[in-house]
Parts: structure tokens; C-alpha cells; sequence
């Protein structure tokens, strides 16, 4: 009995302890990444391909949503990335639609897109610590776009997003993790894996380590400082913070980016009980990038990763804020995967021994309330209002007290004073209320004291990047060497050109098939003279690149695309205009039938040609940039710099506005269609994503045809136009437009996240009746007075208001003949006349 039970054990340890094999060769050390894809992450990323498989082999990446990027975008370059290293072996997991309930049961594929302290049912919420991240440039929008450089370099790879297609975080989590010891690397906000932990406690065990860049314990930040030789009128910033949270220091000094984008997911990671290493501030702030280090990294390219890495380097040194570069950016993630590397090299390592680092063990947790706890001030949903805290939180717990809730909170700025909030900081305790953690606390010096480069790491990056061995095979250039990046641009010599318009959309796919459209039009009847772009409703900035692509699918590259405000007006923060509020772009899903599947055409965007033209970050002192970079002949124009060159070339006259939006509520009967504000009953989406600027256009003197809602409603349905698309010649307009509408069709007739899908065929009718006759289409109008409701209560705002004293006259589309509609949409897109230049991504590359 007894020899029976012991060999027993020692099967279980056998079996615990089976190393995997690539090529025959055992690999010690199973890799599991989640990451929010910023510009470090993926230098850390590239780092740890590199490295013998062997030794470390990445099995899977995860994708944090709730970061400095946004899913779609991110996604589809790591596909990207992976390809061009060729390794689509590796999983990769993003988002996922589930939700936690009132009682805190989580239910499978929480996508991650909030803080788990916001998670509710579905995608759709506040932004209440992402508001930190700036949104435009150098925020998201660069990041989405890798300042421009995404587009150019990396090879188009075979796997992209794909709507209910594409792999959750937490089944890639799950299916990694449950297939044997993983260690897991976390570059980004912890949501992702403290789900995971949360629904997962069996799978504890087979965690190895957890290796964490982020925090800050004892760090004093040195951005923000005055110069030793400064006047006395420098005013620091930032210097000295325990954090790195430039856009919002004056309320919270304390946390780090990683970590401020979910306190709570990050304390449960911390308090896990599996074992961490955390490379917080205190060692990044050690390794800037120097100017050594840049000149050698520069002259050092051999790989496409490291070309690709050094593009990203430059365009953000070039683009900085300031002329403080190299005391302000340092190597984060890269330096957390050199440091792990070195640490898993040698077993039995407790003390964390490794080239690149000092380490020491440091008593910690991570804040995630503020005192005194035990308060209800409507700050904290996980106790607020609630007879048993949420997860059985303790009452009078760390979690009890006030969560900041936005930017400047009034809570957290101290007049003239620190700012007093610490959610997200990683604090030195004593005692049981902490957890004793290996922490990397200083860079190590370069150990040749004659090599221009002064920390053993920068040697280390920048051998591994350039060394032979698992290098990437092909960049888009090599994988297309006949690929012609030329523009296509008509000729209208000749031509009497027709109504000039400018057409601003919000990137919905309803704008891009009315786009469509309108580029079909005969030139004599429609001159399309500009395209302004909108990024506040629903999709993000860096999906301009889907307009240029489809611009010069239609060979009209000759159209500006000017990029407009990121912000709702009144919605950027006075302080630091980069980043702002989400007061109403909050209605718009994260996940499944909202940006996610706007930026990326919902997965048919890669089928687009790619055009020469794209959003890129260069920039130009002429326009307020800080330095010229390399090509400020590439700049994105703005919005307003478009438009005011485009009302230059016109002959003064009147004005005409169609607009598509808005709700004409007939009786309280007739409700909007702002899904997500159930106390909104009667707004329209449209007018409600920036009611201030709905407000400004409809109440101005401008001649103003509305087209609303309820009109749009009469001609959503697919069945009636995809069927008459289906009669039609197969032009590649035809093609691609019942693609998209077949896409939203099954979608909505699949998930109820995709219910909504009829609000972007009802968009259509616009551009139908922008350039159609109106006895064609047996069009009548009605004259109302209209004003729209902008008070700053989301209850009203958006709310279009019949007011026969005070309202601006305008005429309303009151109907039109289906058959007629349906009749003049399909034969234009099948006419062959003003076709595409290039039909698709897949014939571009064949040509």
C-alpha cells in the first residue's frame, strides 16, 4: 500500500514536470503574454522571439483592451508582427463578450474592455482611468497606427480579426495555461489575467511566475524636472512623483500607467499568492534611452524587427512634446523581458539573480481604494448601493474607500498642493496587508567600461534583435516586390464638375458604403471635394486609413481627408487637451458591434488595396510641432484645414447641409435609438455622440435638409437591398458593399450584441437622396422648427425638440418610394462607369 501511494506521487510529479519540445529539443519555459500592444511591448515582444525556443518558447499573446491601444487595431498587427517572424503558431486572444453580474458571477469571455471594478454586462461604459491615456497624437491614435510606420512595413499576414471568429483572451488563456506550466508576462493592465484568476482558481497551479512591468514603489520620477541651469520661473511637473501619470499628476502622483488602468485587477494578480517579479519605475527610470544608445541602435538595423523597432524609436523621439526625450523615455517592457530571460535561464534561481538588474524583495500591495475606507459617496460601484459588497468584498476593507473616478477629480487635487489619490500605486507595507515580492530596483552598468552604450541590457537588446538566428522573413515590401504604391487620380479636364460636396463621416459602415456612393456618382452631378473624418463616434481615429484605402480602390486619390477633433465639443480636458472625457462615446460597445468591428470593417477592411496615402505622425514646425520630422510633406491634414481650403476654391454662395441623424418623437411613442442610456429615450445616436455640435449646425443660418431617423427606419431592412444588389452586374462596389451588408446581416441575425445593425443601412438613404431626383424617388419633405437639446444631462442631450418659437426652420424627409430607392442605390453601384481602379487588396498585389 505503501509502494502503491509513493510511485503514485512520483507519477504526478512526473507528469507536473514534462517539459514541452520544439523540434525534438526540450524547452524549459512556457510564455504567455498579455499585452496592450504599445510601442514597447512589441520591442519586448520581438525580444522574446528571438531567444532560443529551447530555452523560453511564447506559446500565446493576449490582448489588453482597455489600454493604450484599441482592440481592432492591435490585433490585426500582432498578426501582423507574428507573420513577418513567421510564427502563426502562436495564439493570440483578444476580448470576448461576456459580463459579470450584479451578484459578481463572471460569466465565461469577459473581454477585458473595462476595469473590472466598471464590468457589467456588456462592452459599453465609462472610461473611467483609460481617460489618462491621450487619445489622438501621441496616444492611441499613434499607437493603433505605429505612427504610420504599421501600414508600410509590416507584411499583410493570413490571419486577421474576424467577428465571432476570432479567439477570446480568456480561451487562449485558459487553453494555454490548462496545457501544462506557463509562465505569464504582463506589459499592459492586468484585466485580462485577474479574470482569469477570478474564474480559474483550479488552474493556479500550473503558473509558474509571474513576471510584471509596472508600478512604482520607491521610484522619484525624473521627466518634469527643471534643468540644473533653469530660471526660477521653471515650474516642475511631475519630478519626483512616485508615478508616471503625466496627464493627470495633479490628482494622482503615484500610480503607473499599467497598473492605474485597473488597481483592482492588478491587486489580485499581486495577492495571487503564485510568485511575482515586478520591474517597476524604479528600474526602467534607471535605463533611458540614451543618445548613445540611439546613435548605435540607429546604425545597427540588420533584422526587420529591428528596422522595424528603430522606425518606432525615431518617429517618437521625433515626435515628442518636448526636447527631454532622452531623460523621458526608457526602456519598459523590453527591460522586464531581458530581465526574465536572464532569471528562467538558471534554475533553482528564488533571489532572481540575472545580467541586467539589481533585485530585492520589497513587502508591497497595490492601492485600490483611498481613505477612509469603509465610505459611500457614489465613487465605488463595488459597495455603493449594495447590501452585500460585490465578490463579498470586506465592508471596511482596502477596497471600501473612494475610486477616483475621472480626471481632476475633486477628491484627488489638493489646491496648490500634491494630488492625494493613490489608486494603482504599489506601496511599501509591513505586515500581512502586503505580499513579498522580487523586485527589480536599479538597470545594471554596462560591464565594458570602453563600449559607448552604459547599461549591460542596451548590449543585450540590441545583439538579440540583430542576431540571424529566428529572424523575421519579409517585410511588405519583400513580400510584395511588385507592389506599386502609386496614386490614382483622374482627369476632369474637360468636364463641367457638378455640386460640390464635402462629406463628413463618423467611419460607421453605413458612411463607408454611402461613400461608396457617392464616388460612383457621375462627376457632372456630384463633385466630391473633401472628406472630413470624425473620430467621436463610431470608430477611432487610425481607421482613416480604411477611408484612404477605399479612396484609392475608387482611384480618387486626389480627395483630402482631413482627421477632426478626437473629442466631443466641451469634452477635452482643460489642462492636458490630449486627453478628455467619454461622456458620450461611452454608448458606443468596446467589443462586438462597436469599435471593434468599425475599425476594422467588421474584419473585411484587409480586403481593401492598401493605398499609398495614410495617417502618419510626421509633422512640421509650420504647424505647431515641436521640430520638423523627416517628411513633413506626409502630415494628416486636420479637419478644419481641409475644410477651409475647400470653402477658399468656392464661389460664395449659399450653403447646403443634409444631415443624417436625429429623432422626431411623435407622441412619446417613437423611441431613439441610443441603446446603452436607457434614461435617453427619444435622441438619436448621431445627434447624441456630440450634442453641442449637433446643436451649433442645426441652430446656424445655414439652408438645412434633415433626414431623421424615423425615415432611415423604413429602409433598414437587408432583405429588400441585398436582394436587389443580387440582380445587379458583380462591379467591385457591388461585390464589396453586399460583402459588408451580408456580414451585418448574419451578425444580427446571430448575437445580440450585433441587434443594432439596421442603424447603418438606414444611413445609406442620405447620399441616395443627396444626389438623386426627387421625382425619381417620389420624395416629399415637411418644414419643421427644430432645435436640439445640449444641457450636459445624458437623460435629454441629443433630444431634437419641436419648437415653433424658438426653432430654426428646416426641411424634414418625410418619405420616399422603397422601390425607387432600392432601384436607383443598385443600378449605380453597378454601373460600370467611375468603377474601381483596383478591385481589392488581393488583385492590388496580383497586378
Amino acid at each position: 500500500m505503501l509502494f502503491l501511494g509513493f510511485s503514485h506521487r512520483i507519477c504526478l510529479m512526473i507528469l507536473l514536470f514534462v517539459p514541452t519540445f520544439f523540434n525534438g529539443v526540450e524547452s524549459l519555459h512556457r510564455i504567455l503574454l498579455d499585452t496592450d500592444v504599445d510601442t514597447d511591448d512589441f520591442f519586448a515582444l520581438f525580444y522574446i522571439l528571438k531567444l532560443n525556443r529551447s530555452e523560453i518558447d511564447l506559446k500565446a499573446i493576449t490582448i489588453g483592451t482597455n489600454g493604450w491601444t484599441d482592440s481592432g487595431h492591435a490585433v490585426n498587427q500582432v498578426y501582423d508582427m507574428l507573420y513577418m517572424m513567421g510564427r502563426d503558431d502562436i495564439a493570440v486572444g483578444m476580448g470576448g463578450e461576456g459580463g459579470i453580474l450584479p451578484n459578481g458571477t463572471i460569466l465565461p469571455d469577459v473581454g477585458g474592455y473595462l476595469p473590472i471594478i466598471d464590468q457589467g454586462y456588456a462592452t459599453a461604459g465609462y472610461c473611467r482611468y483609460r481617460q489618462a491615456v491621450p487619445v489622438g497624437l501621441g496616444g492611441r491614435l499613434d499607437i493603433d497606427s505605429n505612427y504610420g510606420f504599421r501600414k508600410s512595413f509590416l507584411p499583410q499576414g493570413k490571419r486577421q480579426y474576424s467577428p465571432l471568429r476570432q479567439p477570446t483572451a480568456q480561451q487562449v488563456m485558459i487553453k494555454t495555461i490548462s496545457s501544462g506550466p506557463t509562465v505569464v508576462f504582463l506589459l499592459g493592465s492586468h484585466t485580462n489575467f485577474a479574470l482569469f484568476l477570478l474564474s480559474n482558481p483550479h488552474l493556479k497551479k500550473n503558473i509558474e511566475h509571474i513576471y510584471i512591468m509596472g508600478g512604482g514603489i520607491r521610484s522619484q520620477n525624473p521627466t518634469g524636472c527643471c534643468p540644473k541651469n533653469s530660471t526660477s520661473s521653471c515650474q516642475p511637473r511631475q519630478c519626483g512623483d512616485h508615478g508616471n501619470l503625466f496627464t493627470d499628476y495633479t490628482s494622482n502622483p503615484y500610480a503607473e500607467f499599467n497598473l492605474f488602468m485597473d488597481p483592482f485587477a492588478a491587486y489580485q494578480v499581486i495577492h495571487s499568492g503564485i510568485p511575482v517579479t515586478l520591474v517597476p519605475l524604479d528600474a526602467t527610470n534607471t535605463i533611458p534611452i540614451t543618445k548613445e544608445f540611439f546613435e548605435t541602435f540607429e546604425k545597427n538595423q540588420h533584422t526587420y524587427e529591428a528596422q522595424y523597432c528603430f522606425k518606432s524609436l525615431k518617429i517618437s523621439r521625433d515626435t515628442w512634446f518636448d526636447d527631454q526625450f532622452y531623460t523621458s523615455y526608457f526602456m519598459w517592457d523590453s527591460f522586464m523581458s531581458g530581465i526574465a530571460a536572464s532569471i528562467m535561464r538558471k534554475q533553482h534561481n528564488y533571489q532572481g539573480e540575472n545580467e541586467f538588474a539589481e533585485m530585492e524583495y520589497i513587502n508591497i500591495t497595490v492601492v485600490t481604494s483611498n481613505m477612509p475606507y469603509g465610505i459611500s459617496d457614489g465613487s465605488n460601484p463595488f459597495f455603493d448601493g449594495r447590501t452585500t459588497p460585490k465578490f463579498n468584498l470586506e465592508r471596511n476593507g482596502v477596497h471600501s474607500g473612494h475610486v477616483q473616478t475621472r480626471l481632476r477629480d475633486p477628491v484627488c487635487v489638493v489646491k496648490n498642493g500634491m494630488g492625494k489619490c493613490q489608486d494603482g500605486y504599489t506601496k511599501e507595507v509591513v505586515g500581512p496587508s502586503g505580499v513579498p515580492v522580487r523586485v527589480a530596483v536599479r538597470a545594471k552598468p554596462n560591464q565594458n567600461p570602453k563600449s559607448a552604450l552604459d547599461r549591460e541590457f542596451f548590449v543585450s537588446f540590441l545583439d538579440v534583435l540583430n542576431q540571424r538566428e529566428n529572424s523575421g522573413l519579409f517585410n511588405f515590401s519583400t513580400q510584395f516586390p511588385h507592389y506599386r504604391g502609386e496614386l490614382h487620380k483622374p482627369d476632369f479636364r474637360g468636364k463641367h464638375l457638378g455640386k460640390n460636396v464635402v462629406f463628413d463621416m463618423d467611419m460607421s459602415a453605413g458612411d463607408f458604403i454611402a461613400l461608396i456612393y457617392l464616388l460612383k456618382l457621375p462627376v457632372e452631378e456630384i463633385n466630391l471635394k473633401a472628406i472630413i473624418v470624425s473620430p467621436t463616434g463610431w470608430a477611432n481615429a487610425a481607421t482613416i486609413d480604411s477611408v484612404y484605402d477605399l479612396l484609392h480602390m475608387m482611384g480618387r486619390d486626389d480627395i483630402p481627408v482631413g482627421l477632426g477633433d478626437v473629442f466631443a465639443m466641451n469634452q477635452s480636458d482643460p489642462v492636458f487637451s490630449a486627453v478628455g472625457d467619454c461622456k458620450y462615446n461611452k454608448v458606443i460597445p468596446q467589443g462586438s458591434g462597436g469599435f471593434l468591428d468599425s475599425d476594422t470593417l467588421y474584419g473585411l477592411s484587409r480586403s481593401l488595396p492598401r493605398s499609398p496615402r495614410r495617417y502618419t505622425a510626421e509633422n512640421s514646425v509650420k504647424f505647431g510641432a515641436p521640430r520638423d520630422t523627416d517628411h513633413p510633406e506626409l502630415r494628416q491634414p486636420l479637419a478644419l484645414e481641409v475644410w477651409e481650403s475647400v470653402v477658399k476654391s468656392l464661389d460664395p454662395g449659399s450653403k447646403d447641409i443634409l444631415v443624417i441623424g436625429g429623432h422626431i418623437n411623435h407622441g412619446n411613442t417613437d423611441k431613439g435609438n441610443v441603446f446603452n442610456v436607457p434614461s435617453n429615450k427619444f435622441a438619436e445616436l448621431n445627434m447624441f455622440l456630440d450634442p453641442l455640435a449637433a446643436k451649433t449646425v442645426l441652430s446656424s443660418e445655414l439652408n438645412i435638409t434633415l433626414i431623421p431617423l424615423g425615415i432611415q427606419r423604413k429602409f433598414s431592412a437587408f432583405p429588400k437591398i441585398l436582394k436587389r444588389l443580387q440582380l445587379t452586374k458583380k462591379t467591385p462596389e457591388v461585390i464589396f458593399v453586399k460583402r459588408l451588408l451580408s456580414t451585418l446581416h448574419h451578425l444580427q441575425k446571430t448575437h445580440p450584441r450585433y441587434k443594432h445593425m439596421d442603424i447603418f443601412v438606414g444611413e445609406i438613404l442620405g447620399a441616395v437622396i443627396l444626389a438623386s431626383d426627387y421625382s425619381v424617388l417620389k420624395s416629399t419633405f415637411d418644414v419643421k422648427k427644430i432645435k436640439v437639446s445640449a444641457t450636459g444631462y445624458e437623460s435629454v442631450d441629443g433630444q431634437i425638440i419641436i419648437d415653433e418659437k424658438q426653432g430654426k426652420s428646416m426641411k424634414v424627409l418625410k418619405n420616399v418610394d422603397h422601390l425607387g430607392y432600392y432601384n436607383v442605390f443598385a443600378n449605380r453601384l453597378s454601373d460600370e462607369k467611375q468603377s474601381a481602379v483596383v478591385g481589392s487588396f488581393n488583385r492590388q498585389t496580383r497586378l
